[in-house]
């Protein structure tokens, strides 16, 4: 045995090795932490028991492949955090050791599990304590690549995203086992979800063939493989977009009462949903004016006039804004990509939005929120703003009625198919990205406009018909999918 573990930290990895294999097994035992915070004390932990110790940045150490087990957990580091030099150097030394190219997106552990392909022995087995969003998120497509076509993956063990693993990150966990060897022709990767790696509740084998045409893992093993050809999807009926980010939402968005007392001009204020715990309801009523009538009633500042334009007619105004500019908040990173700083992104009011994060209602199984905006208030990031395409634009001149039953039908869709499109974190924390809620099935929606309702039974190719090129028949000309 020759152990590796490129993050030891206090060698718990180690000490749980030692209680399986006699010590004479154990020809080699190396591992990096670049911490002194935990190094120092791990050496003396462990001196004089076999295992080497290396305070160094494992990401910059030259590899030689002679391991046969590597177990690790990673440091857990967002893209965010690392600079730019360094994201360069990762992406080139991930790309030298594995031949994979990551995301500049890509968090620290993927390059972490990348890099130790260079330290693997043939045939040698690793295990990695993963988040587990790599198995959902655009970033984590590459990481996929890596286990169907550098390594044999052998298992996935997703915890509960209810049962948080670790108190300081809000990330569900995964174990990921491999063997560095070519895969097998009709190989099958296990998947196991809750319990405990060795007594999972839920257990399913998945072929790696299908998996490579699957962008969303975490549907495993509680499902099976989708259907290749789909039927109608939200974005058929939706354009979706995320709601507008302010840069600073203490600033922008004031209270009538706020606006009042600092003698701003309404007129250049917008409505604007509060927070949807502010929504008690799943649909927004509004007065003669579209103003939301809700306790909580909000306004965006949002204006184009410059501040030469706002000196001689909003005197208030201009003294707001530069008290924003002596807070920096025109230096904030959106604001700054402005121009003026102060005004906001182009999002009309929309007819339904849906929340943006959820966790799974106790009453009635959903994590997500469809709301009707009988108003012209729009939405920030919290939500996403759904906008009718032409198909479903065209129905609703015809039928006035048609938006709120579109809306009924949305909040009776199984819960299921929008939890297997988007995302979970710990603490059972569900998100929905624009184009995961896009992807949703809605033959629910096709079925209440009457022109698409009668050919549902007959050929879907020819549902959406007058020429247009809908989403729904370019999914459905693709009859294979190729691993890229």
């Amino acid at each position: 045995m020759r152990f590796f573990d490129p993050a030891i930290g206090t060698g718990a990895f180690y000490s749980a090795l030692r209680k399986v294999f006699q010590k004479q097994q154990i020809i080699e035992a190396l591992g990096f932490e670049i911490d002194s915070y935990f190094e120092k004390p791990t050496s003396q932990l462990w001196k004089n028991s076999g295992l080497m110790i290396k305070h160094a940045d494992f990401t910059r150490e030259k590899s030689t492949p002679r391991f046969n087990l590597v177990i690790c957990n990673p440091p857990y580091v967002r893209h965010h955090f690392l600079q730019n030099g360094d994201k360069l150097r990762l992406q080139a030394s991930t790309y030298n050791a594995s031949g994979m190219k990551l995301s500049g997106l890509s968090g620290l552990y993927c390059h972490f599990l990348c890099l130790s392909h260079a330290w693997m022995a043939e045939e040698g087995i690793a295990g990695w304590l993963i988040p587990s969003e790599f198995m959902d998120v655009n970033y984590g497509q590459v990481v996929k690549r890596y286990l169907l076509d550098k390594v044999t993956l052998l298992h996935i063990h997703r915890f509960d995203p209810n049962e948080v693993q670790f108190a300081d990150a809000l990330v569900s966990s995964a174990v990921v086992w491999f063997r560095k060897a070519p895969s097998p022709k009709n190989h099958a990767v296990r998947f196991t979800f809750g319990g405990t790696l060795s007594k999972p509740m839920i257990s399913r084998e998945i072929p790696s063939k299908d998996l490579a045409c699957e962008p969303k893992w975490t549907r495993f093993p509680m499902a099976a493989i989708r259907n290749k050809i789909a039927g109608p999807t939200l974005a058929d009926f939706f354009q979706i977009k995320r709601g507008l980010a302010t840069g600073d939402n203490k600033y922008f968005i004031l209270d009538a009462e706020g606006i009042a007392s600092r003698s701003l001009p309404l007129e250049l204020f917008r409505p604007i949903l509060p927070s949807p715990r502010y929504l008690p309801d799943n649909e927004v009523l509004a007065d003669e004016n579209r103003v939301p009538l809700l306790e909580h009633r909000l306004f965006l500042l949002d204006t184009r006039l410059s501040e030469e334009g706002i000196v001689g007619r909003y005197p208030a105004l201009l003294a707001y804004l530069q008290n924003g500019r002596s807070q920096g908040i025109h230096e904030r990173y959106l604001c700054r990509h402005r121009d003026p700083w102060y005004a906001q992104e182009n999002r009309p009011p929309a007819p339904i939005v849906c929340t943006y994060l959820g966790r799974v209602d106790a009453r009635n199984g959903r994590p997500f929120r469809f709301i009707l905006n009988n108003s012209r208030a729009t939405v920030a990031n919290v939500y996403l703003a759904m906008y009718p395409t032409p198909i479903l634009a065209r129905a609703m001149k015809d039928d006035s009625t048609l938006i709120r039953r579109v809306w009924i039908a949305l909040n009776q869709i199984a819960p299921d198919r929008f939890l297997s499109e988007g995302r979970v974190y710990g603490g059972g924390l569900h998100k929905l990205e624009p184009s995961e809620l896009s992807n949703v099935d809605a033959t629910e929606i096709a079925e209440l406009i009457p022109r698409l309702k009668a050919r549902l039974n007959s050929s879907q190719l020819g549902l959406f018909g007058d020429g247009e090129e809908s989403p729904a028949i370019k999914r459905m000309q693709r009859t294979t999918c190729s691993r890229r």
